[in-house]
C-alpha cells in the first residue's frame, strides 16, 4: 500500500519561507486542508505529531498530491533525517495515515510521525502548529 499524497502540519505547510516548504510547493499539488486523529507538541521551532486512537484528539494540516512521489519523499526523509543511512531511532517516521477532508471523505496519506520521547515537551492542544 502506498500512496502519492502527503499530509504536513508544521514547517511544511503553505505560507512557511522555508526551502522545503518551497521544493513542495514546486513539486506537489494543494489538495486541501485535512486532519488526522493525534497530537501534536511543540519539539524546538517545529511540532512533532503523535497518532492517537481518540476522536477528540485532532491535527490540523494540509494535503498535497505529489507529483513526482518518490523522488519527493526521498528528499523530504532526508530533510527529515529518517531516510537510509540516519541511526536509529531516528525522530521521525514517515507512514502512511488516514487523513480526513473538510467534506468527511478520507483518504491515505504519507505524514512524518514523531518518533522521540515527548515527556517534557509542550502540548499545541489546538492541534494547530500555526496557534502555538
Amino acid at each position: 500500500m502506498t500512496s502519492n499524497r502527503l499530509f504536513v502540519y508544521g514547517t511544511l505547510m503553505r505560507g512557511f519561507d522555508h526551502p522545503m516548504a518551497r521544493l513542495l510547493a514546486q513539486h506537489a499539488d494543494f489538495v486541501g486542508e485535512a486532519t488526522c486523529r493525534g497530537r501534536l507538541f511543540l519539539i524546538k521551532h517545529y511540532p512533532g505529531l503523535l497518532l492517537s486512537n481518540a476522536a477528540s484528539d485532532l491535527v490540523h494540516g494540509e494535503l498535497f498530491q505529489l507529483r513526482v512521489p518518490d523522488e519527493l519523499l526521498r528528499e523530504l526523509d532526508m530533510y527529515e533525517a529518517c531516510g537510509e543511512g540516519f541511526p536509529e531511532p531516528t525522530e521521525y517516521l514517515r507512514e502512511l495515515i488516514e487523513v480526513t477532508l473538510p467534506d468527511g471523505t478520507t483518504a491515505k496519506a504519507w505524514t512524518y510521525v514523531y518518533n522521540w520521547p515527548v515527556t517534557d515537551l509542550p502540548r499545541i492542544a489546538s492541534g494547530r502548529f500555526l496557534d502555538h
